[in-house]
């Protein structure tokens, strides 16, 4: 695979932004073998954002020859009190729960579960006194207002009132990039700002250097879209304040999890947030095209409309749909129905697992959210 089919799958949706390109195109070039990583806070169900669209893109990366990691937070999760703050239970939830769909739905995006890396944090953290060395230098190297520009909006909004943990955590995120020696960390877009920080604080810390063939480089971030939530009601106004109205594991109403069943999936998408022609932060359209049109069609996708609205189309191209519904050629009901199969298709292997050997896994997650 040439450098530029490899740059190709690694920006293909659902990726949105590279920082920055050429670098990544220079890492590309050199030949060397590249590390990944994506982090995950350990708490409720996993839903289609975190696994669809996040593994999609560990899949693609896969695909170009990165070493992909996927890095369970769960000191993270336990500084922001995921899960009622009970470490022993994040660690038992990660190891079993998480790493369970991640590798089911990994190999469900066309990806191999066995070539990537799964990592716990506390893992990685004990007995190893090089990564709080790494930790402390990068500290030193940061300002309080440097870290508190890192936090996501709704910390910033919190004023002097913000707990004190959610200062300590962007810089064991820029520790987690430089420990795992992740030459392109990868998240949402919300998780930008973190992204930032390594990059900025990358060629000034003397422990855990990034370098490729000797040489130093910063960290090249990968950012993937965030997909808004179903229960929102306007459209947000920027990409900050799309962090807020993001698919939620903790507004079962705002998500589909990875594990919902047909039936489930038509309901949630029924009453999902769908204007007529909007075609910008609109969600079904996203899990329309995250569904069906991430790999090229060798068929077309066929939309049905009934036959007195002119019958069924057909569509090769996720554009062509998109502008065929922002003409006002599909009714929103009708895109909603084709979402739902789309969808329903696309996490049958998904859900499968969790009907057969993965079952005894989700009840107890099942139970855990039940009494939590």
């Amino acid at each position: 695979m040439d450098v530029e089919e490899r740059l190709r799958l690694i920006t293909r949706y659902p990726a949105e932004e590279v920082l920055t390109l050429d670098e990544l195109r220079g890492l590309l070039e050199s030949g060397y073998r590249l590390n990944h990583y994506i982090g995950f806070e350990i708490s409720g169900y996993i839903h289609i954002g975190t696994g669809l669209v996040s593994m999609a893109k560990v899949a693609d990366l896969q695909r170009a020859g990165v070493r992909p990691t996927i890095f369970l937070a769960d000191i993270h999760s336990w500084l922001n009190n995921k899960l009622g703050g009970d470490l022993d239970l994040i660690r038992r939830v990660a190891a079993s729960y998480y790493t369970a769909a991640f590798r089911k739905i990994i190999e469900a995006m066309g990806g191999d579960p066995d070539g990537v890396r799964f990592v716990l944090g506390s893992e990685l953290y004990h007995n190893n006194d090089e990564y709080w060395f790494l930790l402390m230098d990068i500290v030193r190297n940061l300002t309080l207002s440097d870290v508190r520009h890192s936090l996501t909006i709704l910390g910033r909004k919190m004023g002097e009132s913000i707990p004190l943990a959610y200062l300590v955590y962007p810089p064991l995120q820029v520790a987690d990039v430089f420990a795992l020696g992740a030459h392109i960390p990868h998240g949402g877009i919300d998780q930008r700002r973190a992204h930032i920080l390594a990059r900025e604080v990358a060629l000034k810390v003397k422990f855990y250097p990034l370098t490729v063939d000797g040489r130093r480089i910063k960290p090249v971030a990968l950012h993937h879209k965030l997909l808004p939530a179903l229960n929102i009601s306007e459209r947000p106004k920027s990409r900050e304040e799309l962090s807020e109205m993001k698919m939620s594991k903790s507004i079962p109403q705002s998500a589909i999890f990875v594990h919902d069943g047909p039936d489930e999936i038509r309901q949630k998408i029924s009453k999902a947030y769908c204007p007529p022609r909007d075609t910008e932060y609109n969600p079904v359209l996203e899990i329309l095209r995250i569904s069906a049109f991430r790999e090229e069609r060798k068929e077309p996708f066929v939309l049905e409309r009934p036959a007195k609205y002119g019958g069924p189309l057909e569509f090769l191209s996720y554009e062509e749909l998109e502008r065929a519904y922002a003409a006002g050629q599909i009714h929103p009901a009708d895109l909603k129905n084709a979402a739902a199969e789309a969808l329903i298709r696309a996490l049958e292997p998904v859900r499968a697992f969790f009907q057969g050997p993965g079952a005894k896994t989700l009840q107890e997650m099942k139970d855990l959210v039940i009494t939590r």
